[in-house]
């Protein structure tokens, strides 16, 4: 190329102070220029049918590519390649810059192909992402570590060649630096570690509602990464969690409800103790008209009646046998309340426990499973319940206990 560059130039009979040096800019133009042209061709011709193509698959893995830039950086790796391998033939009448050139060059070309495996690692984790098998798995940590130790890895070679010395040179170097190391990657090792264990024992996924006190987290779980974990609280804001934390302090993980048949109601009804009291016969009549506890009150009084009967008892004294009250009949019309309602998982525990009386009066608590887990129509199917029950407990001649207010100290004052 040099003979035929240096022949053209005197049969056009020009004439230069130095022939070598204007044949060697000549031939370095025209690598340049051929440089430009092949990335050109690269960039416009082959990317744009790389990118039609990948439209029409129905694959997401080359869209995934395409948006990480996976082919624009690898188009620009191929002029590199060329200007490297012709350097030395262009500049063989100046081979003291040639070493300086190359360092430039190899550099250049090294973080090229980082920048290429890094786009790659991202299509590939955004990739994985999409599949339901890895939607809860914590990528963003792996495909971090990975990075660091890219960086490394090129960092050590851009160095070498930049400086003369071996890898092992700069290996053998971070060894002695070890402790310095440690130090400064301290939370990113601890970051790692409680990443893995996370991911081994199943403690936490992308998408789980946990819960920690200790840094004011109740919410969703939106990220998961070396260093932190991010959750998104009910309130819309975001906590950030030390990913080390996560094995080292305790938290609730909500995902055994959220995958279990129902979610748990446990709530419960303070009734006033001075209403509590032996059924009459009329609250036994007008009870017997509610068709969910008519037959328990039927199969109860034949039952006492007998019992009474056998013992030579006799109730009108209610102290002498036994007799219904209103709060045993109510409870048990809690009871058939839950178990008529479609919204109650019967397949799961379902009880109403009497408490021990309290300062508020006695508790009544309802203890049962809500098929919808969902928190608005959990919340919605609780407050129907309650809101039955507070209308239902005057049927039973019971109160509902509540703290005096001002008006009521304005009518006794009256």
């Amino acid at each position: 190329m040099k003979k035929y560059i240096s022949n053209l130039i005197s049969n056009f009979g020009w004439d230069f102070p130095s022939e070598s040096l204007t044949v060697t800019l000549i031939h370095l133009l025209l690598i340049v220029t051929i440089c430009f042209v092949v990335y050109w061709i690269t960039k416009t011709i082959i990317l744009n049918r790389v990118h039609r193509f990948a439209a029409k698959t129905e694959t997401k893995w080359d869209d995934l590519l395409i948006k990480e830039h996976f082919f624009k950086r690898l188009s620009g790796i191929l002029p590199i390649a060329i200007i490297i391998y012709t350097v030395s033939s262009i500049l063989e009448n100046y081979k003291a810059i040639i070493p300086y050139l190359n360092s430039i060059l190899e550099t250049l070309l090294a973080i090229a192909f980082m920048r290429l495996i890094i786009s790659f690692i991202n299509a590939l984790q955004n990739y994985l992402g999409t599949k339901e098998k890895y939607k809860d798995k914590p990528l963003q940590s792996y495909t971090q570590l990975t990075k660091i130790v890219i960086y490394i890895f090129f960092g050590i070679i851009i160095f070498s060649v930049l400086t003369g010395k071996t890898p092992m040179f700069f290996l053998t170097a971070m060894g002695a630096m070890s402790a310095i190391l440690l130090l400064i990657f301290k939370d990113t090792i601890l970051g790692f570690i409680g990443s893995i264990q996370l991911a081994a024992n199943d403690m936490v996924r992308i998408g789980d509602w946990i819960s920690m006190s200790k840094y004011g987290a109740d919410g969703t779980v939106i990220e998961i990464n070396l260093a932190t974990i991010k959750v998104r609280n009910f309130d819309l804001t975001i906590t950030t969690i030390p990913t080390y934390s996560m094995i080292s302090d305790s938290f609730k993980n909500w995902r055994g409800m959220e995958e279990s048949a129902g979610r748990r109601i446990k709530r419960a009804l303070n009734l006033k103790v001075s209403s509590v009291k032996f059924c009459s016969p009329q609250l036994i009549t007008d009870l017997k008209e509610i068709t969910l506890i008519k037959s328990y009150i039927v199969e109860k009084q034949e039952e006492i009646r007998l019992y009474n009967e056998k013992n030579n008892l006799k109730n009108d004294l209610k102290p002498n046998g036994r007799s219904l009250t209103n709060v045993g009949i109510f409870r048990i019309y809690v009871e058939e309340y839950l178990k008529q309602n479609a919204n109650i998982n019967t397949d799961l525990t379902c009880m109403v426990r009497q408490l021990a009386p309290n300062e508020k009066g006695l508790p009544i608590e309802i203890y049962a499973f809500s098929k919808n887990k969902q928190w608005v129509i959990y919340e919605s199917i609780i407050a129907d319940i309650f809101d039955h029950l507070l209308a239902i407990v005057p049927s039973f001649e019971l109160e509902i206990f509540q703290n005096p207010t001002g008006s009521d100290f304005k009518k006794i004052i009256k």
